[in-house]
This record gives C-alpha cells, sequence and structure tokens, in this order.
C-alpha cells in the first residue's frame, strides 16, 4: 500500500461538480483530479483546466485514466454509467438518491457489487454533525424534528435542473433527512407522507427506538441561504444540531477525501455505501407512494 495520492476521476461538470467534488478531489493530498468527463466537451475542459486535469467526453478514456471514479450527475445518469467504472474494477464514489425508484436503486446495487463504495451523504461527512451524533448516542429520544428546506426550485438556481423540477425536495433532499434521522434517533419502523414533493413535503416516521420524527422538506423557499435545523427530544431535554462553523464545507471536503481514499486503498466500502442508498430507496418509495395517491 502507497501513500502516493489516487488518481480519480470524475464524472459530471454541473454545479455540484465544481463547487465540491472537483475541488475536493484535486485538494489532496489523499487523491488527485486526473480527469473529469463530460458530456459536453468545452464544459468538461473549463471544469479540469481550473485543476490541472484533463477532459473527455470519452467513458472509456476515463475509466482508464484513474483508480477511482466520483459521480456528480443525475441519479439516471449515474445509475447508467456507475456500472461502466464497477466492470472496470474501479471504486465508486457515488452520490444520493442512488435511483429515481427503488427497482434502479436496487439494479445498481448488484451492477456494482464486487468494487468498493461510498456515498455522499454531505451531511454525515460535516464535523458538526458527527459531534451532534455522537451526543444523540447516550440520548434517550421520545422525539426528533427537521426541517430541510430551500430556493433550489426558485428563479435561476444553478440547482434547478430538470429531475429536480419532476422529483422534488423528496429524492433530492429526502435522502440526507432520513438518514440523519435515523442515525440520530434510530432506524425508521414506519412512515407516513403527505404535501407534495414538488412543493412542501411533510413525513412523520415511527423509529424502532419509540421516538417519533416530524420532518419539513422543499425546494420552494424564498429564503436566502435556506433553512436546515435538527433536534432531539427526550427526559434529558433538548438536543439541537450545533450550526455549521465558518470552516465546514472545507472540513466536509477533508473528510470525503481521506475517507473515499481509505475506500480505494483498502478496497472496503464505507459503512455509507451503495446499500445504505439502496436502504434509503425503500424509505423514499414508501413516502413517494403516499404523496401520489
Amino acid at each position: 500500500m502507497t501513500d502516493e495520492p489516487i488518481p480519480v476521476g470524475l464524472v459530471g461538470t454541473g454545479p455540484w461538480a465544481r463547487m465540491f467534488h472537483a475541488p475536493m478531489l484535486a485538494g489532496g493530498p489523499q487523491t488527485r483530479l486526473v480527469m473529469v468527463h463530460g458530456r459536453r466537451r468545452d464544459a468538461a475542459e473549463a471544469l479540469a483546466a481550473e485543476h490541472g486535469a484533463r477532459a473527455t467526453d470519452d467513458l472509456d478514456e476515463l475509466v482508464g485514466s484513474c483508480q477511482a471514479v466520483a459521480f456528480a450527475v443525475p441519479p439516471d445518469v449515474q445509475a447508467a454509467l456507475a456500472p461502466v467504472a464497477a466492470r472496470a474494477g474501479r471504486a465508486l464514489l457515488l452520490e444520493k438518491p442512488v435511483g429515481l425508484d427503488l427497482a434502479t436503486a436496487q439494479r445498481l446495487a448488484g451492477d456494482v457489487e464486487d468494487v468498493p463504495t461510498m456515498l455522499l451523504l454531505r451531511a454525515r461527512f460535516s464535523p458538526h454533525v458527527r459531534d451532534f451524533l455522537a451526543l444523540a448516542a447516550g440520548f434517550r429520544p421520545s422525539g426528533i424534528t427537521l426541517m430541510s428546506a430551500n430556493g433550489a426550485l426558485l428563479g435561476s438556481s444553478p440547482f434547478g435542473t430538470p429531475w429536480r423540477h419532476e422529483h422534488g425536495a423528496l429524492l433530492d433532499i429526502g435522502p440526507h433527512a432520513l438518514d440523519l434521522v435515523e442515525a440520530a434517533a434510530g432506524a425508521i419502523v414506519d412512515l407516513t407522507a403527505t404535501g407534495s414533493s414538488v412543493g412542501w413535503v411533510a413525513l412523520t416516521t415511527q423509529h424502532a427506538s419509540g421516538a417519533v420524527g416530524q420532518l419539513s422538506l422543499s425546494l420552494r423557499l424564498g429564503v436566502e441561504g435556506g433553512l436546515f435545523s435538527c433536534t432531539l427530544y427526550g427526559p434529558e431535554g433538548i438536543l439541537d444540531l450545533p450550526d455549521p462553523g465558518p470552516d465546514s464545507h472545507d472540513a466536509a471536503m477533508a473528510l470525503v477525501r481521506a475517507e473515499f481514499a481509505e475506500v480505494v486503498r483498502t478496497g472496503t466500502s464505507h459503512p455509507l455505501d451503495v446499500h445504505r442508498g439502496v436502504e434509503l430507496q425503500v424509505l423514499l418509495e414508501q413516502a413517494a407512494t403516499q404523496l401520489a395517491d
């Protein structure tokens, strides 16, 4: 095993690829960004040039250039392209959700079963969230509330992409929300959903711990920066998720980079892997079915 930076290829040139994936992978010392793949060659070249990498619109060329592949593309595109990298034996950094529906998520998990995977549930790589969950481990929850709302589907937000307009908050921020409340209050054993995925979604969760959760999700809130909060309630009192520090973005990048490098070097999937994505997709499908009724 070597300490040399792991060469990683990036599939995707959208806003999240520019804001997080590319600078994270290029930041070192554990990884280096060697190639960027984009459907539009000019977009791939522009992003690659910012980070001293090469560009391509040929997935096979990207896979052949690296030891691991990170995806920052819509769920249906990821589901189609990730198996190509897996067949070449490349470790995978996957985005959530791992499918637009449960069947696709399960199929993807089967297709990439033979390679190590890590799922980029960004909040779980934030130090303030990890501190909160460490405290939650000793807390007896009776209830939990979570609010996650932003304006991604309003105005000219770069995150107002077609798949988000079609599927809304449930598939976009739902995986983060459901994962966090399970990590804090225990496994969800039942869930009810009301509202509209492209408007405002309200989820009530029943947890194995006995806790009851109330989650509110929306991509149509006209407040700069959006709102995010999570609070546990119980006999010990109240436990709030603290505000992120000023260096939270960079700290999350550092943790993702280091832990993905460990996945690649050891050949062992992260605890947050493609199968965690499928578990969350089961809950998302349950909610989506109720919203469609």
